[in-house]
């Protein structure tokens, strides 16, 4: 394609290609953006671009590009609407972990090791027994016990705080 018909599709199809992409977006900013960007792209593939199926390509780099300023906004609006973990929402998480690392320093080592190993790294009965070499009965009241005590340690250290 030579530059007098690049310009001569700019003037014979722009508009066809704003009306298409305003009709899907309906916000003229990005509209015109997408149209810019359109006619940029047949700018830089002109000389692989014949006159003839100009339009064609024209329309299906404008829909194209739409879709992707669609995702791209979805995906900004998506990300704009997780809420920010306020300081007093931090501050909290900050104690339960002091709270948590607490009661487990109260726990024997083998307690402690098998409740990281299934609570933490969320390894099933199985593979803690072979992990520990363990049999999976002992686990089992090794983890209960584990718990319970941990229970207690979080409770008695509650009520001093």
């Amino acid at each position: 394609m030579t530059i007098e018909e690049y310009n001569h599709c700019v003037r014979l199809h722009s508009d066809g290609v704003f009306r298409f992409i305003f009709k899907n977006l309906a916000q003229r900013s990005d509209t015109e953006d997408v149209v810019q960007t359109t006619f940029e792209k047949l700018w830089i593939k002109r000389e692989m671009v014949s006159y003839d199926k100009a339009k064609s390509y024209l329309f299906s780099i404008a829909y194209h590009t739409m879709i992707d300023l669609i995702r791209k906004q979805k995906f900004v609006a998506a990300y704009q609407n997780i809420p920010e973990k306020g300081d007093e929402q931090l501050e909290r998480q900050f104690e339960a972990k002091e709270l948590m690392d607490k009661s487990l320093a109260h726990l024997s080592p083998i307690q402690k090791s098998l409740i990281l190993l299934r609570d933490y790294e969320g390894y099933d009965y199985e593979e803690i027994a072979k992990i520990s070499e363990l049999s999976l009965s002992q686990v089992k009241v090794y983890l209960f016990r584990a718990r319970k005590k941990l229970q207690e340690t979080i409770q008695s250290l509650e009520k001093a705080i």
